[in-house]
């Protein structure tokens, strides 16, 4: 019988011939994700894995550079752009070389214009499709389906965000987790950014309410894939736990906020389950009669919703509310989310009538309606 390794990622590597995804997740830049990413490679080189560093970003810390010797190290592309020299992870190189484990840090990164892939999550996706296992690090702040958060607890939109579908296919995800008060105290130590930057950080993204909720978020992430794991690989049959699917309701309009899709992906996310976008296309929106700003709002509601995981359902027809029963029925929808709906003059009381028997519809389906602000 095969000896069992107590480090499980290794057993799960040992069982797979699609490569396997590890995922340290922390709430802030500095909680020590490269650190742990490399004491893990030191690990795993003397367990006898072939383990090499794709990338490492160490930003200058001392602490993380020092654990840098030992680790086989595969160069860095070169690209020249716009007159500077750029380097970029080689993945055509790691493709050649087969290492059982590649460390590919800034999970979320953006590739130089021209490369391969967009984004580096691409290359990772690659790197697994290929039969090599990846540990790969990322802050919350990254993650698509939470950039409203986001913007709300620091007022920064984040660009490089990474769709919560990378997230969910992880094997592990694991929180390199510090209170507020050892994070700020590694900062003024100048162990995350140098001794000059430190006051602009704590007077702006390190201000301790900041750090709270983005500890909040960071843990219930972890949380939920935890959970996941555990409803998909432990409870089956009489455990399985009822399937909840989310229908959210988008129109062409520009009216339709990207966070209410955001939320109900998240919902989704939350019960492990699917989400639809429904968007019904009336007589008014034929391609002829559709001007150039809506066709973007729905090209880019459509992209959101993909991105995060979920189906797009359209359909033409002339009146929403008897369509959007219609798909409640065919896709089994246990709840349908909108936003609030605008009754204007005149047909107003036409289209609360309508409304009235809607809800009465969904109540005989036992479908929920969630109104999303």
């Amino acid at each position: 019988m095969e000896e069992r390794n107590k480090d499980p990622f290794i057993n799960l590597i040992r069982q797979s011939r699609r490569g396997r995804l590890k995922i340290y997740i922390g709430m802030i830049a500095g909680v020590g994700k490269s650190y742990k990413m490399l004491q893990e490679a030191h690990d795993l080189l003397e367990s006898g894995m072939d383990i090499k560093i794709g990338y490492i970003e160490t930003h200058g810390r001392i602490g993380t550079e020092a654990l840098l010797p030992g680790i086989p190290l595969i160069p860095r592309k070169k690209i020249f752009y716009k007159g500077k020299e750029i380097e970029e992870m080689d993945t055509e190189a790691v493709l050649l070389l087969r290492p059982d484990i590649v460390i590919v840090d800034e999970l979320a990164h953006s590739n130089i214009e021209g490369s391969k892939n967009e984004k580096r999550w691409q290359d990772v996706l690659e790197l697994l499709d290929a039969g090599i296992n990846v540990i790969t690090a990322v802050n919350i702040q990254h993650i698509e389906s939470l950039s409203e958060d986001i913007k709300a607890i620091s007022g920064i939109i984040v660009k490089e965000r990474i769709p919560d579908s990378v997230l969910q296919m992880a094997d592990e995800v694991v929180n390199i987790d510090l209170t507020s008060e050892e994070l700020i105290n590694r900062l003024k130590a100048g162990k995350i950014y140098k001794l000059d930057k430190v006051e602009t950080a704590l007077s702006n993204f390190f201000k301790t309410e900041n750090i709270l909720q983005l500890r909040e978020l960071a843990l219930k992430e972890v949380a939920y894939s935890v959970e996941r794991k555990v409803e998909n690989e432990y409870l089956v049959g009489d455990n399985a736990i009822r399937r909840q699917k989310f229908l959210v309701c988008v129109s062409s309009n520009g009216k339709t906020p990207r966070a209410i899709i955001r939320r109900v992906a998240r919902l989704a996310e939350r019960y492990d389950t699917v989400f639809y976008a429904l968007y019904v296309k009336t007589n008014k929106e034929n391609d002829d009669k559709i001007d150039l700003a809506s066709q973007r709002h729905l090209i880019n509601h459509f992209k959101l919703v993909t991105e995060l995981g979920g189906e797009v359902i359209q359909v033409e027809a002339d009146y929403f509310f008897d369509i959007a029963i219609e798909m409640c029925a065919k896709y089994k929808i246990t709840t349908l989310c909108m936003g609030h709906p605008a009754f204007k003059m005149p047909g107003t009381i036409f289209k609360i009538i309508k409304y009235r028997k809607f809800l009465q519809s969904l109540s005989k389906m036992g479908t929920d309606l969630l109104i999303i602000s």
